[in-house]
């Protein structure tokens, strides 16, 4: 009996153990993204380049769509679509704008807003109570987002880029609500699909429009194939499969790896500064998801 248990014990200790690695390695993939886009949007352009990572995100997923398409009937396509410019298209833009015109720590910091920005959204337009925790978060975090606006890093104003990032994180949280009402119960994987494939019809004819003359280098090619395959397809599968494993609420845990990850990535990989201002935005907007989610009650 106690060798039973003590097996046991050993197997739910690995499979804490191989989420804990899986939720670090997600972190650091998405917090990769900003790199990639930093590496890329320069030879592509902000459309093109999302037009691209939509597009091979949308294919890697594909199979998944294909298995479940029964369930996808002809009278959702319009919300999916709806939701795959909210939730997908209109915020990757926004973040490769900003990757034209600040470090990439700056749109990885913003994105941390994120979980906050969904609270917001749901009082605004869903009827959701937001309590004096949450609103005293909600403060924080924003502040901290004023605080990143205000810097300089590089020689470079990154106010613009640091809204941009937030307005982002807004509209992550705007499309993860619609989801959740209008497109309850269909599978992630291939819900993703649509609504990534969606994003790329619609951005289509705009990344025709300004698709670059000059010859795209390799090297932006292989970023832009990154953002698509790895930061985009394969993450959102990890991602979904932590959540069939260990459940939502822990696998959003990933919400604070990224920040620091996409920081880490622009110093080690384009010698982009550390400055205190990134830093106290760092911990202020991270500060505020935890007071958000009750992380500082929890024993």
């Amino acid at each position: 009996m106690q060798c039973a248990d003590s097996h046991a014990g050993t197997a739910r200790h690995e499979a804490a153990v191989s989420s804990l690695v899986q939720l670090v390695i997600l972190g650091a993939i998405w917090g990769g993204s900003f790199l990639f886009l930093r590496l890329s949007v320069n030879d592509f352009g902000p459309v093109p380049l999302v037009e691209v990572r939509l597009a091979l995100g949308s294919l890697l997923l594909l199979p998944f769509l294909l298995r479940d398409r029964a369930k996808f009937t002809l009278a959702r396509w319009p919300m999916m679509a709806l939701i795959g410019a909210l939730n997908s298209a209109l915020p990757f833009l926004l973040f490769a704008w900003a990757a034209e015109r600040a470090p990439a720590g700056v749109g990885a910091i913003a994105n941390g807003m994120t979980a906050l920005c969904a609270g917001l959204m749901g009082f605004l337009f869903f009827q959701e109570r937001l309590g004096a925790r949450q609103s005293l978060a909600l403060v924080m975090g924003f502040s901290g987002i004023i605080v990143l606006a205000s810097g300089r890093m590089a020689g470079m104003s990154v106010g613009w880029a640091s809204i941009a990032g937030a307005v982002a994180s807004l509209m992550y949280g705007l499309g993860a609500h619609m989801a959740r009402r209008h497109l309850q119960g269909l599978p992630s994987a291939a819900l993703a699909s649509v609504t990534l494939g969606s994003g790329a019809l619609l951005a289509a004819p705009f990344a025709v429009a300004t698709w670059p003359t000059h010859a795209i280098p390799a090297g932006a090619w292989l970023s832009a194939a990154a953002l698509g395959v790895l930061c985009t397809g394969i993450a959102f599968v990890m991602f979904y499969r932590l959540i069939e494993k260990i459940g939502a609420n822990r696998a959003a845990i990933v919400t604070y790896l990224i920040p620091p990850f996409g920081v880490a990535w622009g110093f080690i990989f384009l010698h982009e500064p550390v400055t205190a201002t990134m830093i106290i935005a760092c911990v202020m907007v991270l500060g505020s998801v935890a007071l958000s989610q009750g992380v500082f009650n929890r024993r």
